[in-house]
């Protein structure tokens, strides 16, 4: 799990979140200016039932003014604290909404190398608990704190303005709790950053062991599954019984506190009454002073610690924010019209640190040619496309499209130019017509219908309940693989690629579907560039240049018929799979 800062306020984390807040820097001084207001009127009631009481003996008429005026005096606070608690969520759920997408629009800009070393949980967490959190730093935490400090600097001062003596008494239990809210506040914020951390590790172990329940109950995992999820869960109660733990000693600490300021009052008060030299009144009044004190002191703990949590939770937001693994966009090369020559030349890649997958590959292509990689798991052939793309970046040599270095051409036009289909598919929860368009509302549905045609996959889409409305739901599990992965075909086809990528894209398909894409694929490479990565070598035999490679470097090269009298690795291979080897 990430480290947070642990100082105690980290200024320059709020600066960067004010930068959220600042467009909508008009509700908070309105909100800034309710505090005040509350503050200024927070004395307010318990001086008139000092007046009240003291003034008992000028007849009921006297005691009705007062209680008109005293109800007046609430109406007005609950008006104020109202109008108060909605603008401080308001300004939090919009600050929020600006940051929340942001950081989606960041995360959708990291290479795919940060992808395969943070699990998706965490990523959760990021964009929505954590970002609640963060919301409560003025919903519940700032503003709040700046309305208890300014109504209590306010009570403090008309206490002394009423009786000294009466103030300095109600005030002798204060550094105590003061000391106590500060170990408090302490042990509390260790505590809270270990919720975070018991949060987001639960978060990632539910994601990925629900996606994959069906591998966790093939193999009859469930009693291991759920002994794992048993001990997050444990550390996970662990950490909120440590915070439960921490309040349930502070909260009665203050109570104890706060009735023995109020002991001494009456104890000091009632003697000095007798003397006449302090009213009832005044006592009554200083009682209710105390109580309007030490409640907001015994919030401001929790509200410190909702900031300090929300601090915690930002640094995290932030620190992804700021993450520099984010593809380079920099090019300014158009790729609209690009024809589809590749030349890789002398490259070498790893994806971690000098474990290289590519070793010094060069070759190329021509415009509308079928260019197809064979090879052993392994061998480098996935991350040929990967490269092409820019899902990653090689450390030597240089990848040319059109005799131009990819890291020239605008990576979104780059990406919109190569049509890909994966051997894995992966749909979202949502209709096969927005599967297929990606949500793109320039991309009618007559297209969609006539891409679905071209492919060769509209009969089995119009027999779904609702044809082209059905929803596949998440990752298309009510479709069968070849369904699945007929839809990524004609997602690819409809966006008009110039160079289309299909990495073992038939290999999980039935020998029906298989059929309908290959001969779609005919019609698809017809005056396209296509790079093809197949186990199936019939899927291959009309390329105009086939490569078989191997620990990450070519070894044979040249068309079906070429390779077969070379009687080398593919030829070999061309024997296995076809049963064309004579036993001796």
């Amino acid at each position: 799990m990430s480290e947070v800062n642990q100082k105690r306020f980290n200024f320059k984390l709020l600066q960067q979140i004010w930068v959220f807040v600042k467009p909508h820097h008009k509700k908070l001084w309105l909100a800034l200016l309710l505090t005040l207001l509350l503050a200024a009127i927070a004395p307010l009631r318990p001086y008139l039932t000092q007046l009240a009481i003291d003034n008992l003996a000028l007849g009921s008429y006297t005691l009705l003014r007062y209680s008109i005026f005293m109800f007046g005096v609430l109406l007005m606070q609950a008006a104020l604290q109202f109008s108060f608690s909605y603008l401080a969520n308001i300004i939090a759920q919009d600050a929020i909404f600006d940051l929340r997408a942001s950081v989606f629009k960041a995360i959708s800009t990291f290479k795919v190398s940060y992808f395969d070393g943070t699990p998706v949980g965490v990523l959760v967490t990021r964009l929505v608990s954590d970002m609640e959190t963060i919301a409560d730093i003025f919903s519940d935490g700032l503003l709040l704190i700046v309305s208890d400090i300014m109504q209590m600097i306010v009570i403090i001062g008309f206490m002394f303005y009423v009786d000294w003596r009466l103030a300095l008494l109600s005030l002798s239990t204060l550094p105590f709790l003061i000391l106590a809210t500060r170990i408090f506040q302490q042990k509390i914020k260790a505590s809270f950053n270990d919720v975070r951390n018991q949060v987001a590790a639960l978060n990632t172990f539910v994601q990925e062991h629900i996606s994959g329940m069906r591998i966790v109950q093939l193999f009859n995992h469930e009693d291991v599954s759920f002994k794992q999820f048993e001990k997050i869960n444990k550390a996970h109660r662990k950490a909120h019984i440590r915070s439960v733990w921490y309040y349930s000693i502070f909260f009665p600490v203050v109570e104890i506190l706060s009735a023995l300021a109020v002991a001494l009052l009456v104890w000091w008060g009632a003697s000095a009454a007798i003397k006449s030299n302090v009213s009832f009144g005044t006592i009554t009044a200083f009682i209710i002073y105390v109580n309007m004190l030490f409640r907001p002191i015994r919030e401001l703990a929790d509200k410190f610690n909702t900031l300090q949590m929300g601090m915690v939770s930002g640094e995290r937001v932030f620190k992804l924010l700021q993450q520099t693994d984010k593809s380079e966009t920099s090019g300014n090369v158009s790729a609209k019209n690009i024809k589809g020559n590749i030349r890789f030349e002398n490259v070498w890649f790893a994806y971690k640190d000098e474990n290289w997958v590519l070793r010094n590959v060069t070759f190329s292509v021509n415009a509308g040619q079928m260019i197809a990689f064979v090879g052993a798991t392994g061998a480098g052939k996935t991350s040929i496309i990967n490269l092409l793309n820019r899902y990653y970046e090689i450390q030597q040599g240089a990848i040319y499209i059109d005799d131009v270095n990819i890291k020239d051409y605008n990576l979104m036009e780059l990406r919109q130019a190569i049509g890909l289909v994966q051997q894995e598919v992966f749909l979202f929860s949502d209709s096969i017509a927005n599967n297929i368009s990606l949500f793109n509302e320039s991309i009618s549905m007559d297209e969609i219908i006539q891409a679905s045609k071209a492919i060769g996959a509209n009969n089995f889409i119009e027999k779904m309940p609702g044809n082209y409305l059905y929803n596949v739901q998440e990752r298309g599990a009510l479709l069968s693989v070849g369904q699945r992965q007929l839809i990524a075909f004609i997602r690819a086809y409809i966006y008009k690629p110039a160079i289309f990528i299909l990495d073992e894209a038939t290999s999980s398909l039935d020998s029906e579907s298989e059929v309908m894409i290959s001969q779609a694929t005919n019609a698809i490479v017809h005056n396209r560039t296509s790079v093809v990565i197949a186990h199936r070598l019939s899927t291959i035999q009309n390329a105009d240049v086939i490569l078989v490679m191997d620990k990450g470097q070519i070894i044979e090269q040249g068309n079906h018929e070429t390779l077969l009298t070379h009687n080398g690795v593919y030829k070999s291979l061309y024997d296995i799979q076809f049963n064309t080897v004579q036993p001796t």
